[in-house]
């Protein structure tokens, strides 16, 4: 039971937003540049998806805080006021007033399995709402990085373009002067328009990224909204585990697998509770009463106050088959639950695996693009020299510039998507609040 109040500590909402509950109500998006743990702060908030789930968790609380009941003493109270009619006539008031309790001593262990269903089922509700919040979390990870994604083209297109107006002048200046042809100025020309055309492009994927981190904080998709960028080292290889470690992260935090957990021990308590039900019960019972019944009504001569007290055993003998079947189905649910487990760990074993790799590929994907950028910058560097000094043609400057146009993209997606592919192996391991912020999370 001690993990679940571990995975929830780790998820609910932690900060300045989570702390003021005007972020519900908010209309416009914080004034400044937000970091990505203060728009998980604002999502979570704000989120209806996981304040749903949370109210499921409490249903859940209430119901197992209910099955205690079983254990206390059951008492009920009534009273009366009555006015015969007969014979055409109205006769005098009687008042009456009874109290009655019984308690359960003995049942083979029955209302204990009730209440250890309810608390497991209790633990699996809990699991789930750790689960949504991860996902949540998750999704306002990958929309941040995609706007940060959306940025950086917008700044590449925008340095594509300076230097495309650039060879432009250049080649204007050269035809000017009789040192090239028209076609070098048409040329530069068509390079210029479609660096121009690749930043309106680059600005609308833009304003999409945002309208989907807006829309993911209940924000209208038109307003603005500023982040930070993410800093260099991170997601670096010096801080990675391996994936035993991973692993057995993943066994002890991952909310499906301790969902699963949970459910199949529900599963185990409600078959013995089908079971049991077929079992003797032993009770104490007690009652008092008091009637005021006026001497000219019938039956007046009974005792103003009576009671009693006894102890009763009671046992199902024929229920018409009814506790047969359902202890049977109650088995069959339970194995059920048994094969449920099995299968949520073998998936949540591949998807610590696919992530771990995806991860790794990652890395090694950004480390190349950064040569390939590198190479493409001088290669654009060295052939604008090169055609200044009628070297190189107009078209060796346009294919370098497309060179460098699609290393900044190339590059500018792998660093990204290296910080997706690291949010994806945290949510794995189901851990994505430690493994984004504290520690590395995985090892040559």
């Amino acid at each position: 039971m001690k993990k679940i109040f571990v995975i929830l500590a780790t998820m609910l909402p932690f900060g300045a937003f989570a702390a003021d509950e005007n972020c519900r109500t908010m209309t416009t998006v914080p004034d400044g540049e937000l970091t990505l743990q203060q728009v998980i702060e604002l999502g979570l908030c704000r989120n209806p998806e996981t304040a749903a789930a949370y109210l499921s968790l409490e249903s859940a609380r209430f119901n197992k805080n209910a099955g205690y009941s079983q254990y206390l003493p059951s008492v009920s109270a009534s009273a009366s006021a009555s006015l015969p009619y007969r014979n055409r006539e109205f006769d005098t008031w009687s008042y009456g007033a009874s109290i009655s309790a019984s308690y359960l001593i003995f049942d083979f262990g029955k209302r204990l399995s009730d209440v250890n269903q309810l608390i497991a089922t209790w633990r699996a509700t809990g699991f789930d709402y750790s689960e949504s919040v991860q996902n949540y979390v998750y999704s306002v990870i990958g929309a941040y990085y995609a706007l940060l994604n959306a940025d950086a083209d917008v700044m590449t297109a925008r340095a594509v373009q300076q230097v495309s107006k650039t060879a432009k002048d250049t080649a204007d200046k050269k035809f000017n002067a009789g040192a090239v042809a028209k076609a070098d100025v048409l040329k530069a020309d068509v390079t210029l328009a479609s660096s121009e055309l690749e930043l309106e492009r680059a600005k609308n994927n833009r304003e999409i990224a945002k309208g989907t981190l807006l829309a993911k904080l209940a924000f209208p998709a038109d307003q603005e909204i500023k982040i930070a960028d993410m800093p260099a080292e991170f997601g670096s290889e010096t801080e990675n585990q391996s994936i035993d470690e991973l692993i057995e992260i993943a066994r002890e935090k991952r909310p499906d697998l301790l969902r699963a957990s949970a459910n199949k021990d529900a599963a185990w308590h409600r078959r013995n509770s089908t079971f049991l039900a077929n079992l003797p019960t032993i009770s104490a019972s007690g009652s008092l009463s008091w009637n005021n019944i006026p001497s000219d009504v019938y039956n007046a001569g009974q005792d103003e106050w009576s009671g009693s007290i006894g102890i009763r055993a009671s046992m199902p003998i024929f229920t018409g088959f009814s506790n047969f079947y359902n202890s049977r189905a109650a088995q069959a649910n339970y194995e059920r639950a048994i094969e449920q487990e099995r299968q949520t760990t073998d998936n949540a074993m591949l998807d610590v695996f696919s992530a771990y790799q995806n991860y790794k590929t990652a890395q090694t994907v950004l480390k190349q693009t950064e040569t390939l950028l590198a190479s493409a910058q001088e290669t654009e560097n060295v052939t604008a020299g090169m055609y200044k000094v009628g070297k190189a043609t107009m078209l060796d400057w346009q294919q370098a510039l497309a060179d460098l146009a699609d290393a900044h993209k190339q590059n500018n997606a792998a660093k990204y998507d290296l910080f997706t592919k690291r949010a994806a192996l945290a949510l794995a391991i189901g851990d994505i609040k430690d493994g984004l912020i504290e520690e590395g999370i995985v090892n040559e």
